[in-house]
């Protein structure tokens, strides 16, 4: 009897598996982890204990519509509760996006490098991407994304910081780069890290949605909110695409400890800003360590540092991981370091530094 295996959609055989960064060991030397954009920080002021309470409902089905969350984002950002939508982190709701617009057939553009999610869930629904390169200085270069429009794309994202690299479009590049798109193709402004922007060029996206139907702003609370594992994120649209996206929507992927702990997070602006500025100020001095030490920077507006390492790459996360730090090496382009604890700054600093004087880079 010849056995056979269940048939998987072929389009699969060359989606790439998400790496996400690699944790801290929990014993040897290893002791930080830097590898995954997170907020060194507890969860902010009454977040946990609330939390906590939720669990205690872990028997009953969250709250599908996030009504409590959905009237609290209306209400910070001044949008109707009909031009919202949550997902499970920005990248699920990317995922919805992409399913909402793109299948067999159909164009993604998207800068790179860039969000390594983006090529996943394009390829998994079946889509083409079509990754546009950076500038040499490590920004989107919309001219070139703006010629790879065809009739066949559906959805661009734009990463305002770029993840891994950190930098920025500023308002008028993003502008006329807005008035060329056709207005039948969604333009996604991917957020995750607005919260450490302190270049007063870089647009809210939120102010270009309001007079944009075809512009879509993703938002986390993974980042600078700090709950990163709770998975929550949302989306700002008008009304036919966000109701698109409470369609492609995992049915109570939102639980209800991520709603409650998302609430509390948006009423705790106070303690949130002091932190993030706390952070933005972390990411100077490391900055500035790495510019005295000679390194080539693009100006990040993220809580990370990007470093062009090309083939140096893979040696120099392993010499970062034997000082005691989990960095995230992208080979063969660079290495992306979170802005983290300051003891663990500085051990990659030294590291840093010691590693460019041996390599004479």
């Amino acid at each position: 009897m010849t056995e056979k295996t269940p048939r998987l959609r072929p389009a699969l055989d060359d989606v790439p598996t998400y790496k996400p960064g690699r944790p801290a060991a929990k014993d040897g030397p290893v002791a930080y982890k830097l590898s995954a954009n997170e907020n060194p920080y507890p969860p902010l002021p009454g977040v946990l204990e609330g939390a906590v309470a939720a669990v205690g409902q872990l028997n009953r089905y969250p709250d599908m519509a996030c009504a409590g969350l959905m009237a609290e984002l209306a209400d910070r950002f001044d949008v109707p509760i009909s031009h919202l939508a949550t997902g499970t982190g920005s990248v699920g709701v990317a995922q919805q996006l992409v399913q909402a617009t793109a299948g067999p057939g159909d164009e993604v553009i998207f800068p790179w490098r860039s969000f390594e999610a983006y090529p996943i869930v394009v390829q998994v629904a079946g889509a083409t991407p079509v990754p546009v390169a950076l500038t040499e200085d490590d920004r989107h270069d919309l001219d070139a994304m703006a010629a790879a429009i065809t009739e066949r794309t559906r959805l661009i994202f734009v990463c305002n910081p770029n993840n891994p690299t950190g930098t920025v479009v500023h308002t008028a590049e993003l502008e006329a780069f807005l008035d060329r798109v056709p207005s039948d193709v969604l333009v996604v402004l991917d957020e995750a890290y607005i919260e450490f922007i302190r270049d007063a060029d870089v647009p809210n996206g939120i102010d270009l949605y309001r007079t944009r139907p075809n512009v879509c702003v993703l938002r986390t609370f993974s980042k600078a909110y700090g709950l990163a594992g709770l998975r929550v994120g949302f989306a700002i649209a008008h009304e036919p695409v966000a109701a698109a996206l409470r369609k492609t929507a995992v049915p109570f992927g939102v639980t209800q400890v991520a709603q409650e702990a998302a609430v509390l997070s948006l009423r705790s602006e106070k303690e949130l800003w002091e932190r993030v500025d706390a952070l933005v100020a972390e990411r100077a001095r490391v900055v500035e360590g790495l510019l005295a030490q000679g390194w080539p920077l693009s100006d990040t507006q993220a809580n990370f540092v990007w470093l062009r390492l090309g083939e140096h790459t893979e040696a120099f996360a392993a010499a970062c991981e034997r000082a005691g730090v989990i960095v995230r090496p992208f080979a063969p382009d660079g290495v992306r370091i979170t802005i983290g604890e300051t003891d663990a700054n500085t051990i990659f600093l030294r590291v840093a530094g010691e590693f460019r004087k041996e390599m004479s880079l």
